[in-house]
């Protein structure tokens, strides 16, 4: 049996020797979410990977969505994890010089800076390539190359729109019928996992031919590939004229496009999300049930929920005549899951051979000792007025190697020790921060944050009023 290490631990020397990516260096122009997500998954797999930030502030995230004070934003430290952060000014001779140089040493160099801004200073794919034939490039933005969009700056929501996902998702009926964007990051952290296999394929076929090739990822093609099942309901639409395993049938006026899915497993099979005990008071006492095309599946779920009878009802069997009565369905297996905590039912439901999951809100994924156990949560040191802060690690196992988790740097932090490994010395490092090609190693000293919660904006309300 193979064991699998999902442990957060130092890194030991059998596990650097295991690293993936060991001797790999990186150059990261990458910021916010998107290409940033990618450079931590080679750096957790191994490789050194420096960060260039702009000077005057860093990387944005460094201070949006700040929480304590005199700490880089949550944001930013889940995403930057065992990098290193080297402020520079690519505008400036110096600092193109720099980068240069940095190129030349490099494997991969990996950006996401605005559309045609890389090629504007001059480091788009094909000076790249002469700079270092063997280095990787990859670039990250919103839409194709030749798109009629590919001028767009593209944001989240955006790539959601575009890539088919946000026509999808919500309801069919009510105030809420619009286009919705899911809360998962399909256009960003996705697309930085898109880009990271397209650099690893990159990796194996440079051992082949000993030249860098450039790797190009769209948030809208990493959108659509996620989406690829709504492209097959959109040929079955076009061919049937109606979907069976869509909520909405049979009484839809369907149109030329897929309506949005609603609550639905997505294929053939019927999946709902039902209450569980405490749902009055507790938004997320939920859990999700697949019932499986198989009569056999069926009455499993049927004798298990207490309701044999159910598996012979004429309206419910065979599958084509449960999906014409989903609705009437519904509420005969509410009757039963109201009875139970969501864990029971997924644990009694589960031995039945149900397809069944709970709904699980943050704060319980949080405080899941389990995911911070099995290393699927670890936890960083990163000092200072943090501390400890939990993130999400490697997302899968290697039965040789777990990543050793450090915190991420401060901006600027690691200056000194990559010029002057370029050959830099001091008074010329200090020479570019005073000429704008470098910012000092810099700390956050942002204040404490406050929000108004309900309860606060209640109490002014009412203090208001009673004046």
């Amino acid at each position: 049996m193979i064991t699998i290490k999902r442990k957060v631990e130092v890194m030991t020397d059998s596990n650097s020797a295991t690293a993936p990516l060991a001797g790999i260096k990186v150059i990261d122009w990458t910021e916010v979410q998107s290409g940033p997500s990618c450079t931590q998954l080679l750096a957790w797999l191994g490789a050194e990977v420096i960060k260039i930030e702009r000077p005057g502030g860093g990387d944005p995230t460094r201070s949006e969505l700040l929480d304590i004070a005199d700490s880089w934003s949550v944001y930013y430290l889940q995403l930057n994890a065992n990098k290193k952060s080297l402020t520079l000014n690519c505008k400036t001779d110096e600092g193109k010089e720099i980068l240069t140089s940095l190129l030349k040493q490099a494997d991969i160099f990996v950006e996401n800076i605005g559309p045609g801004d890389v090629e504007k200073m001059g480091f788009g794919w094909e000076n790249v390539h002469k700079i270092n034939p063997r280095c990787i490039m990859a670039s990250l933005k919103g839409f194709n190359q030749g798109s009629r969009f590919a001028h767009v700056k593209a944001f989240e929501p955006v790539a959601q729109a575009a890539g088919g996902a946000a026509s999808t998702t919500g309801w069919n009926e009510g105030d809420f019928n619009v286009p919705t964007q899911s809360a998962a990051a399909l256009g960003d952290s996705n697309t930085g996992m898109h880009l990271t296999i397209g650099i690893l394929a990159a990796l194996m076929q440079r051992e082949r031919t000993g030249e860098g090739v450039y790797v190009y990822q769209s948030m809208r093609n990493a959108v659509l590939n996620l989406c690829r099942i709504k492209l097959r309901d959109q040929i079955m639409l076009d061919n049937l004229g109606a979907l069976p395993h869509y909520e909405v049938y049979p009484d839809f006026n369907w149109g030329r496009a897929i309506p949005r899915a609603e609550n639905t497993e997505g294929g053939q099979v019927i999946g709902w999300t039902y209450k569980a005990k405490g749902w009055e008071t507790d938004p997320n006492a939920y859990v999700y049930i697949v019932i499986q095309n198989s009569e056999k599946g069926f009455t499993e779920l049927c004798n298990a929920i207490g309701r044999p009878e159910l598996a012979a009802d004429p309206r419910f069997t065979p599958w084509q005549n449960r999906q014409l009565h989903k609705q009437e369905l519904y509420p005969l297996i509410e009757e039963y899951t109201k009875q139970y905590d969501k864990y029971e039912l997924t644990k009694s439901l589960g031995a039945a051979g149900i397809p069944v999951g709970p709904v699980c809100d943050w704060y319980e994924i949080e405080h899941d000792e389990e995911l911070e156990q099995d290393g699927t949560m670890p936890v960083i040191d990163q000092g200072g007025a943090r501390g400890q802060f939990k993130t999400i690690g490697l997302p899968f196992t290697l039965s040789n190697y777990a990543p050793d988790y450090k915190r991420a740097p401060d901006l600027g932090e690691n200056n000194v020790e990559i010029l002057t490994a370029l050959g830099y010395s001091e008074d010329q490092i200090q020479a570019m921060v005073a000429n704008g090609t470098l910012q000092e190693p810099t700390t956050p000293h942002n204040p404490a944050v406050k929000v108004v919660t309900y309860a606060e904006a209640e109490a002014a309300k009412k203090n208001g009023e009673t004046k």
